[in-house]
């Protein structure tokens, strides 16, 4: 029935011309933020109010701070994780919060406006009621991340001691997130914006959480102090921070309302975390196209990782989807869904499921 219930949504959704249910329609409260058609980019976008601080940074000692002269001790604000927030002021409330939280090599301009202008995720759902914070992972961009080990490695001339700040190439994002099967061209129908292919470029960063040793758990901690200040949510993540999603459920269960993991890289649960976690704790999983034989084995391999903890979780009582779009109709998806030219398609398709398996009761 649930599969039944997509599938019509999403037919609906595609087809706004024939009268049937517009862009944004839900039932419940998310259906009337819709009605009073302000999830319009060109509505003015009304908010209670908006800002931006670090949550569980801590100040540590470093023997070195830089890498020239004679190092001197002292200490850095480290490991905190910076947060983009914006509330909106007429509250959906039957929703609950969103945290997005994005993937390897990118930033929170991820949720952002798309590279060729469109609206992206993180206004959308501002616009559908619901208030958004967007991260940039502990010791990344705006977070900032420890210059003591190549600072270190430089004064000492060992550059075993430099961490690798690895970083994708365009011809690497294009193969690997799917635009093209060869850097630069396109597959045929891809609802990537390639002409904005430049824009897009331009937001990848290299990984320089790797400056810490506790790399990505640093972010896992940091959402949980989220949590514990901005109170229950929706946590959403993407490709690298899908595991992320699932470590921050299994830490706070009680303020992780659900986990929408777009495109993750990891799946991975305990038989012992599926029954005490996430039958708590609802999961959807959503993937793209292009998984031909030119990609190889990897986003397949991912994909039925979560289509197994998916099936585990139900069988367990739990509420659990995983939605690879081609079934139901909607092709030429990238890895990055959020910045596609249907992106707010799949937006609708969260939304209309959190509003069944996440409402505020």
């Amino acid at each position: 029935m649930r599969v039944l219930v997509i599938a019509l949504y999403v037919l609906l959704s595609t087809l706004p011309q024939l009268g049937c249910a517009p862009r944004g329609t839900f039932s419940g409260s998310v259906a009337s933020t819709a009605a009073a058609d302000g999830t319009r980019s060109e509505s003015p976008l009304v908010l209670a109010k908006q800002g931006s601080f670090f949550v569980n940074e801590e100040n540590i000692l470093t023997p070195f701070p830089n890498g020239t002269g004679t190092p001197v001790a002292g200490h850095i604000s480290a490991r905190g994780m910076y947060v983009q927030y914006q509330v909106p002021q007429a509250r959906n409330r039957r929703a609950y919060p969103v945290i997005m939280v994005h993937g390897s090599g990118h930033t929170g301009k991820t949720y952002e406006e798309t590279p060729d202008g469109r609206m992206g995720w993180a206004e959308y759902l501002v616009r559908h009621g619901m208030p958004v914070y967007v991260v940039d992972h502990s010791g990344r961009a705006r977070s900032g991340f420890d210059p003591s080990p190549s600072n270190r490695a430089k004064l000492e001339g060992d550059p075993a001691l430099i961490p690798s700040f690895a970083e994708f190439t365009n011809e690497q994002a294009w193969t690997a997130f799917r635009f093209g099967p060869t850097p630069f061209t396109p597959h045929e129908n891809t609802r990537f914006p390639i002409k904005a292919q430049d824009e897009y470029f331009a937001q990848i960063v290299p990984n320089t959480e790797t400056s810490y040793p506790e790399g990505g758990q640093n972010t896992v901690a940091a959402l949980a102090a989220l949590l514990e200040r901005v109170g229950p949510a929706v946590v959403l993540v993407h490709s690298q921070s899908g595991a992320y999603g699932i470590d921050v459920a299994i830490a706070r269960p009680d303020l992780v309302k659900a986990v929408v993991s777009v495109e993750p890289r990891s799946c991975a649960v305990s038989d012992s975390n599926v029954q005490t976690v996430f039958t708590r704790v609802p999961l959807l999983t959503i993937f793209g196209d292009f998984f031909g034989a030119d990609v190889g084995a990897d986003w397949p391999v991912r994909m039925a990782e979560c289509v197994n903890t998916v099936a585990r979780i139900k069988a367990a009582g739990g509420s659990a989807d995983s939605i690879y779009l081609p079934d139901y109709g909607i092709r030429g998806n990238s890895h990055m869904l959020m910045m596609d030219v249907n992106n707010l398609q799949i937006a609708d398709i969260m939304l209309a499921w959190l509003a069944r398996n996440a409402p505020v009761r």
